[in-house]
């Protein structure tokens, strides 16, 4: 049974066109009324706006099911602050007893006092406390906490692998309910015209993602990464970027191998040539003989390496490592570059696999910590002119996992009316569209689609992020729908 949308309008191009779909691929494309339409169902779209389905390229998808359920201190404006929010939730909930409260979202970079244990433990007792920073790469514990976890620092505020460690400890729920939630998660995803991810949640996700999309009906496409205490077992395994898992209906692939090579902006770790006000000038993870000799590893076992990279220097370091190892990959990222060093992300068939949205969270935190240096912070327009491949994504849950986020933010530089950050480095909405999405409509292509209620390439700012989407389909089935 093929399935024929009629009465198409796709962004940028004139005329109204009719797909037809079938065996999970589009199978033609032409102007209204010129394909044959016997024994297909029709779908008329009325005029609604077709584009591929979106992808969000980097996420941290299990974190991102939990954030919903986490208690949101985003907002807070300082740590006072935010162990307010604390102490009205434990207030709040008396019943849960000891249970552990994480807390997602902080911010301190801006704030005018600093997140102690003393702070945490008067807003909660002996109830444990985890706060996540929005970055993900630093977590204020109390002492209930720390000593539930067994962490052994007396630091307050742990950063980078310490903090990754806690993180990693704080999926409690079992299998059964982190799988409802994840299919709740993706849920939503469809709804947003999304139809794969690129998960890089930390530990090893084959058996994880080979369950969920074989328990429910199937969502999102998969493309899991890799870490490097698990490259080896990967490249035993035979285990490939781009390769599909057995038993998955081409669903789940094997995505690239993630290194983590700096730290953040927020958590002054992100490494920079220049200092940061404290001084600092942030860490490097690996030294660079050690992330040349993991990413060589993991290119001759067909594994392509994704580098974290968030600070000018560990960019070019990143860069460095790919040419000693010459291949191609990405920097996921790249928040912060040296304009020399633009140019070198296309000459060396490098990927910016970037987060715009990030540019709206972190503006303000940029402005000081990078004081006259934010001309060539997340520079997307610098990219485009010199032909860098772009990939756009949430790094969910530090931004929302909807890809029209980002795509306003690339396109406007703006969000909640505050005028454009840097507007130079805005691009198109076309540019922005194809860092969001990995197919064409055209004969051959996946029938993997996103009907729009309004056309996006002429949608404001406000429009953009909360586009209607009508319509999902994966492989030529709705995973959201609102048509029929």
């Amino acid at each position: 049974m093929s399935l024929l949308l009629t009465g198409a309008r796709i962004p940028g191009s004139e005329g109204v066109v009719d797909v037809r779909i079938a065996d999970g691929r589009i199978d033609a494309v032409d102007l209204a009324g010129r394909i044959d339409a016997a024994g297909a169902e029709q779908l008329d779209l009325d005029g609604r706006w077709l584009v591929p389905g979106l992808w969000d390229q980097h996420v941290h998808f299990t974190q991102w099911a939990q954030t919903a359920r986490r208690l949101d201190v985003s907002r807070a404006s300082s740590a006072a602050e935010a162990a307010d929010l604390v102490r009205r939730r434990v207030s709040a909930r008396d019943q849960d007893g000891d249970d552990l409260l994480v807390g997602f979202g902080f911010h301190d970079a801006l704030w005018p006092d600093l997140p102690t244990r003393e702070l945490l433990d008067a807003a909660a007792g002996e109830r444990p406390v985890v706060l996540i920073a929005g970055d993900l790469h630093c977590s204020w514990l109390n002492t209930a906490a720390a000593r539930r976890l067994g962490v052994e620092s007396d630091d307050a505020v742990l950063r980078e692998d310490a903090s990754f460690a806690v993180s990693s400890a704080l999926t409690t729920a079992d299998d059964a309910t982190m799988d409802r939630w994840a299919a709740d998660a993706a849920a939503v995803a469809a709804s947003r015209g999304v139809v794969g991810v690129v998960d890089l949640e930390y530990g090893w996700n084959v058996e994880t993602w080979r369950r969920r999309l074989s328990a429910a009906e199937p969502r999102v496409r998969v493309e899991f990464g890799i870490y490097g205490d698990h490259l080896e077992r990967a490249a035993t395994l035979g285990l490939r970027t781009g390769r599909p898992i057995d038993g998955t209906a081409g669903l789940l692939t094997a995505g690239p191998f993630k290194v983590i090579s700096d730290g953040s902006l927020n958590t002054r770790t992100a490494l920079c040539s220049h200092a940061y006000p404290d001084g600092g000038h942030g860490v490097a993870n690996l030294g660079e003989d050690e992330l040349v000799a993991a990413m060589r590893f993991a290119v001759e076992h067909g594994i392509e390496p994704a580098v974290h990279a968030i600070g000018d220097e560990a960019n070019r370091r990143a860069l460095d490592a790919f040419e000693r190892v010459g291949a191609r990959g990405r920097i996921e990222h790249a928040q912060l570059v040296d304009p020399a060093d633009v140019a070198r992300f296309a000459r060396l068939g490098v990927t910016a696999s970037v987060q715009p949205e990030h540019a709206m969270d972190d503006r303000d935190v940029a402005d000081r910590l990078w004081e006259g240096r934010t001309d060539r912070a997340f520079p997307l327009a610098d990219f485009l002119r010199h032909g860098v491949r772009l990939a756009f994504g949430s790094d969910a849950p530090v931004a929302p996992l909807d890809p029209w986020i980002a795509i306003a933010a690339a396109v406007n530089r703006s969000r909640e009316g505050r005028e454009p950050w840097h507007p130079e480095q805005r691009i198109p909405f076309s540019a922005a569209l194809e860092a969001s999405v990995r197919s064409r409509i055209a004969a051959g292509e996946p029938a993997d689609l996103a009907v729009l209620d309004l056309d996006p390439a002429a949608a404001t700012d406000e429009e953009l992020r909360a586009l209607p989407v009508a319509a999902t389909l994966l492989a030529g089935h709705f995973t959201h729908d609102t048509l029929r």
